[in-house]
């Protein structure tokens, strides 16, 4: 069984290749601003943000005719006042997520979809809760002297494997949700599709 990756992300490439995980990627080239503002448009929580997400990208790959399984993924940042972060458009964007991030608690929700044959057979949304220790506005600057514009393409504007780790006291939940997959519940089914060996 083969296996079609709906994305680029770095990141999530590395999760599959470094676990042993055999895939292709490929871009799922989705407009997620438009749907982003029709999710919001109907009160779509972050988790059935993320969810729809997943599942809108791997259905656009799915319709490309790709032969069996494509995974979709999503990661969605829900501050405590329920504002939804996008990925940063410039710097002093970045400046500003993180200022709000800054002394608080966010949730960061993590989803995978699997479509095989244009049709959704397995999702999986998991939660992670990050603390923010409080951030001086020269550690932001430092911060992102040193991570701009690498982290351009990141929600919440942090590598967790990389410098990002500096702006937590506390994270609840997995790493490889933090970085934007819930591997382990994919693992699982991979292994039942037989595209790993169990």
């Amino acid at each position: 069984m083969r296996l079609t990756l709906a994305s680029q992300s770095a990141s999530r490439r590395a999760m599959l290749t470094d676990a042993g995980v055999p895939f292709e990627a490929v871009a799922a080239l989705v407009d997620e601003d438009a749907a982003k503002a029709s999710f919001a448009a109907q009160a779509m929580s972050p988790r059935d943000t993320a969810d729809a997400l997943a599942e809108l990208k791997a259905t656009k790959v799915g319709t490309l005719g790709v032969p069996g399984l494509v995974l979709g993924c999503d990661s969605i940042v829900a501050l405590a006042d329920g504002r939804l972060l996008d990925k940063p458009v410039s710097r002093d964007d970045a400046a500003e997520h993180l200022s709000a991030m800054s002394g608080s608690v966010h949730e960061l929700w993590s989803a995978a979809v699997i479509v095989e044959g244009r049709q959704p057979v397995w999702r999986h949304v998991e939660r992670a809760r990050m603390h923010v220790r409080p951030l001086s506005p020269a550690f932001i600057d430092a911060y992102l002297d040193a991570e701009w514009p690498a982290i351009s393409g990141c929600v919440g504007c942090y590598r967790i494997e990389g410098p990002g780790v500096q702006l937590f006291s506390r994270v609840e939940g997995s790493h490889f949700t933090v970085l934007g997959l819930p591997l382990l519940p994919l693992l699982g089914y991979l292994r039942t599709r037989g595209v790993m060996a169990s």
